[in-house]
């Protein structure tokens, strides 16, 4: 099959917009090639530093130079259940590594925080910038010229995007990630979702809230929904980075165990062929990225989290990109928030090698890459199992096992894909139109404006948004506050939409990844804090979204609206933990650019 002509066009603007940082890039990886291998270049005692704790065995091949060692990268800590797993990854692959004749070390940790434990509280201020100092962390552990190849053990939401940055910083060496898997299946999300409801309603004990809680997140591995961790997941296969078949295998299991062992076989192989993370993520594989983001119902956070990704490798990719092939991608799969099911169940339904063959045969994806298993994203079209103790990958299933949940390119859930860019006086947003039902695609409403979700919280227990309304929540973008997520707003959202009112919510933060029934434009820029017109808004005004026509719209003219004294950014009292991240909210970049502090602007195209 061809490739879909938008798709080609993308990719081939892509290459264009980017040629520059690009080649720049490229010329800094091909400088860090001449001086690989680095350890022969080292003075002896900084070598004996690096040996000083290895075993005798390592010691000696890493000393001889003659075999690969490999730096691990890890997100382990045992408060978050998706990276408690990791405790034993290392051990499982420096043993792999050895049986393959070569080592491994650990080369650092970086920080993991888990989102469903702050939101709604200070430490969510964190989090978005979590990702730059998870890759600013992993840079200083590969920084000491010992290794040949990296691996990296993260899952969640910023961690992931800030080792994917990490391994592009150092894209002269070939880098393979390996996954922890979900946890088993618990309490559904849905009925999970409908106790939040009833408790925000009054109708239910806290309690009964926390039982519910417990019931749903109940084990070691990802969250089972669809959010940003998963969808982490489902790019790093579409992108090349995994193992086929690796994203959603539980922990603790034989499989598991195996895919841990052959990811470690992968890595030392790419250190002896030459691949590298330069090659393999290049604009075909974030083209295919993006895709896989949109066929899926993927999570919002990866507007800015690729944008950021793709920038580390030199490549300018651009939510006009996103937009585009929105419009040609059809939609696949139905996981919660975007239906019932989690992805243990996707998975078993056919999953992500389903997916990708089914786009890859439909012209949807670049087949002509270079993964982590060599050429050709066909090879992620196979399903990983175990016959006889023995990993062995087979061909996916020819049908969806499951169509209320994956359907093939020929009968798509949807035409366009799960996410979809707006436009308009306020700015530009995202919103994740596969979770919302068609009938709440399109809503308008008078304004209710606030400066925090807390506000707006209040407002709804006093009864003041039994109404029509479309909550406004500004001053939570990356310069304000760091763009927390405001996922505690959803359950009064959702409780007023199904009384029967038209609700929405529109606001320079974000969202989690679990964002769903409830309409929600966001990552809105210019951000109210850089005097978007967000900060003009007033309480009354009309606005509009709809995902028909991708527009976000202020029935305000924009004389009027622009004659308006911006509303004062809100002054927050001294906190010491979270001033330090000053020099990041004074620094980082808009939503559209990736929102990063590692990153320049003024590269971009100009929309804002």
């Amino acid at each position: 099959m061809s490739l879909h002509p938008v798709v080609q066009r993308v990719t081939e603007r892509l290459i264009a917009r980017s040629r520059s940082s690009r080649q720049a890039y490229l010329d800094g990886v091909a400088r860090a090639t001449q001086g690989q291998p680095g350890r022969e270049k080292i003075g002896c005692a900084n070598l004996a530093h690096a040996l000083a704790a290895a075993p005798a065995d390592d010691r000696l091949k890493i000393r001889a130079e003659r075999t690969p060692n490999i730096g691990i990268v890890t997100a382990y800590n045992d408060m978050l259940s998706a990276h408690a797993p990791f405790a034993e990854f290392p051990d499982i692959i420096k043993s792999a590594a050895r049986a393959h004749g070569a080592s491994a070390q650990v080369a650092g940790g970086v920080p993991a925080m888990c989102d469903g434990v702050t939101q709604g509280y200070a430490g969510m201020e964190l989090s978005l910038f979590s990702r730059d100092v998870i890759a600013l962390a992993s840079i200083v552990a590969l920084s000491h010229q010992m290794f040949d190849a990296a691996m990296f053990l993260g899952v969640c939401d910023k961690i992931v995007p800030g080792l994917v940055i990490a391994a592009q910083a150092f894209g002269h060496l070939p880098a393979v990630f390996s996954p922890a898997g979900p946890m088993p299946s618990g309490l559904p999300s849905d009925e999970k979702s409908r106790i939040r409801q009833e408790y925000a309603a009054g109708r239910v004990t806290r309690t009964a809230l926390l039982d519910a809680e417990l019931a749903a997140y109940h084990a070691e591995g990802t969250c089972t929904f669809y959010g940003t961790a998963n969808s982490n997941q489902m790019l790093m296969e579409f992108m090349g980075l995994h193992l086929p078949g690796s994203s959603f295998v539980n922990p603790h299991t034989p499989l598991r165990h195996a895919l841990t062992q052959a990811a470690t076989a992968r890595a030392v192989a790419l250190a002896k062929s030459g691949i590298n993370t330069s090659q393999i993520l290049d604009e075909r594989a974030f083209v295919n990225g993006v895709v896989g983001l949109l066929a899926t119902g993927g999570s919002t956070n990866h507007t800015l989290h690729l944008v950021a990704m793709a920038h580390a490798g030199g490549i300018l990719l651009d939510w006009q990109d996103f937009a585009e092939l929105s419009d040609v991608t059809p939609l696949l799969a139905h996981v919660y928030p975007s239906g019932k099911a989690d992805v243990n169940q996707f998975h078993a339904a056919g999953g992500l090698s389903f997916l990708i063959r089914e786009l890859l045969d439909a012209g949807f994806l670049h087949n002509d890459v270079t993964t982590v298993m060599g050429h050709g994203l066909r090879a992620y079209t196979q399903e990983a199992f175990l016959r006889d103790d023995v990993l062995s990958w087979q061909e996916a299933p020819t049908a969806s096992l499951d169509e209320n949940i994956v359907r093939p390119a020929s009968r798509p859930f949807a035409p366009e894909g799960g996410l979809r860019m707006l436009a308009g006086n306020l700015g530009r947003a995202v919103i994740k139109s596969s979770a919302v039902k068609p009938e709440h695609q399109k809503v308008r409403a008078p304004a209710r404006v606030f400066s925090d979700q807390e506000s707006a919280q209040a407002a709804f227990k006093a009864g003041e948004l039994t109404r029509d309304v479309i909550v406004v929540v500004r001053f939570q973008g990356p310069r304000a506050n760091g763009m927390p997520e405001l996922h505690k707003l959803m359950p009064m959202l959702g409780l007023l939409q199904d009384e029967g009112h038209h609700v929405a919510l529109v606001t320079d933060g974000r969202m989690s990844g679990a964002s769903g029934k409830v309409p929600a434009a966001i990552h809105l820029s210019p951000e109210a804090e850089e005097g978007g017109m967000l900060a003009r808004v007033q309480d009354g005004d009309i606005i509009e979204i709809d995902c028909e026509t991708n527009t976000l719209h202020c029935e305000v003219d924009d004389a009027t609206l622009a004659a308006r004294a911006p509303e004062p950014v809100p002054q927050r009292p001294f906190d010491p933990w979270r001033n330090m991240f000053a020099l990041f909210r004074n620094n980082v970049g808009a939503a559209p650019h990736g929102a990063s502090v590692l990153f320049n602007d003024t590269q971009y195209p100009k929309h804002d």
